[in-house]
């Protein structure tokens, strides 16, 4: 998405106020709530405007239009307060790396900071924090539950902010509940939440220059606008408070199942080499926040197992959603929440029966037949991942796999592959130990 230089100045590429109907993003009725009471440094906002700018190019640029139905020229033109860095900082390689895209990220001199004209909000003319001690992602899922839990408890005096974000929904919904239970429990002294609910504004005719109307749904770019954000909310409160990102390190490798899911066929939202480089494009603009993932060598069962207070984590888990796609089961009059069979789900599932959780409904039982005849057909998409997951955990591997899906940080190798392999082990211990039917009929051929 180019947006032109000449431009007129009432196209508001990016507008955090609900009432102004020109905006091309919005943030719904929660614009104020979420920028109450803290303001980022200059640099910092920059960098929420880039999170935000990334996610809108990319759900309103349709792969399907390309030459191979998948790689995108994409320009973003961004107002800076200093050119220099953001040259310098590069951040078009990371999201090339991130989307399998090919991005250009055009910087240009601005001197209005573009989160301090929120209408309803008090103009802050410094940074102000919340008052915290860190800033953790909170998407509603079983891993960002487990971390909050594990961040709490592990110092009794540490306060935290959760941001979270949505465009409604399960995942929404699971945010909140799940959020009303920790502050029942730790307490409003110990938590507080920022929910952002950003979206690329439907077009209209008041809109200068409306956006397309249709949506790609291969969003690969949500977790720049995740840490960013996170990022903003954390420089707010000083350079030294950090973020975290409650990921386990199986999921953040996220070796291709098959063949073709090489790349970014296969998504890289925590990949140690995209973090690696966000880190260093963010602080060459001069947001040094540290950015902290304390399960990056552990699997996802191994963080539940080793959880700090594991009845809160338990009784809490069913809550959590962990879907690709939890919408989907509404569409066929089933139970909306984990759908039981995208490759997230499964894992789930996986790392419930490591520490002997697996109790939970699904939409789809992978372990019901009848759900089985629609899982294993080959002619449907439904089960592709389940179908993946069957040749990629059962099947030998070499160490070299674990390069398909990107570079692996300097000396940390050996202990991505030893997640990695622990990951599998968990995945193929479950389905050898429950799997039936048909399911059970292929899991044992595969051995």
């Amino acid at each position: 998405m180019a947006t032109p230089v000449d431009e007129p100045e009432e196209v508001q590429f990016l507008d955090w106020a609900p009432s102004r109907t020109a905006a091309t993003l919005q943030t719904g009725d929660t614009g104020q709530e979420f920028f109450a009471g803290w303001r980022p440094p200059r640099q910092a906002a920059d960098l929420l405007l880039f999170g935000a700018a990334v996610y809108c190019a990319d759900k309103t640029t349709l792969r399907r239009q390309t030459v191979d139905s998948w790689t995108r020229e994409i320009t973003v033109r961004l107002p800076v307060a200093d050119v220099a860095v953001w040259v310098n900082a590069n951040f078009a390689s990371a999201m090339n790396f991130l989307t399998g895209d090919r991005w250009s990220i055009d910087p240009y001199q601005s001197a209005k900071d573009p989160v301090t004209d929120v209408p309803g909000v008090p103009i802050l003319d410094r940074a102000v924090g919340l008052g915290v001690d860190g800033v953790c992602l909170f998407s509603g899922g079983l891993d960002s539950l487990c971390g909050v839990i594990d961040l709490l408890e592990e110092d009794l005096h540490r306060r935290l902010c959760l941001v979270s974000h949505n465009e409604g929904g399960q995942a929404s919904t699971a945010q909140k509940v799940i959020f009303d239970e920790l502050t029942a429990h730790y307490g409003t002294d110990r938590i507080v939440r920022r929910a952002l609910y950003l979206r690329p504004a439907p077009a209209n005719s008041s809109q200068a220059r409306p956006l397309p109307r249709s949506r790609e749904n291969t969003t690969r770019s949500r977790s720049m606008l995740f840490l960013s954000t996170a990022l903003a909310l954390a420089a707010a409160s000083g350079p030294d408070t950090p973020v975290y990102v409650p990921e386990n390190g199986f999921i953040g490798v996220n070796v291709p199942l098959t063949r073709a899911r090489v790349g970014s066929a296969s998504t890289r939202t925590t990949h140690p080499h995209f973090m690696q480089q966000l880190v260093k494009g963010a602080a060459a603009i001069g947001v040094q926040n540290p950015v902290l993932n304390p399960y990056r060598f552990r699997t996802k069962g191994e963080m539940l197992a080793h959880s700090r207070n594991p009845a809160l984590l338990r009784r809490l888990a069913g809550q959590s959603v962990s879907c690709s796609h939890p919408e989907t089961a509404r569409y066929v009059g089933r139970k909306q929440g984990n759908c039981g069979y995208c490759f997230p789900c499964l894992i789930r599932r996986a790392s419930l029966a490591h520490v002997g959780w697996d109790d939970e409904q699904y939409a789809w039982d992978i372990f019901d037949e009848q759900d089985q005849e629609v899982l294993l057909d080959r002619g449907r998409v439904r089960g592709s991942d389940l179908r993946a997951v069957l040749a990629g955990v059962l099947t030998e591997r070499p160490d070299r796999d674990l390069l398909r899906n990107g570079p692996i940080p300097r000396g940390e190798r050996s202990a991505f592959t030893s997640v990695w392999r622990r990951g599998l082990t968990e995945l193929r211990a479950w389905l050898i130990a429950d799997a039936r039917g048909e399911l059970g009929q292929l899991v044992r051929a595969l051995r």
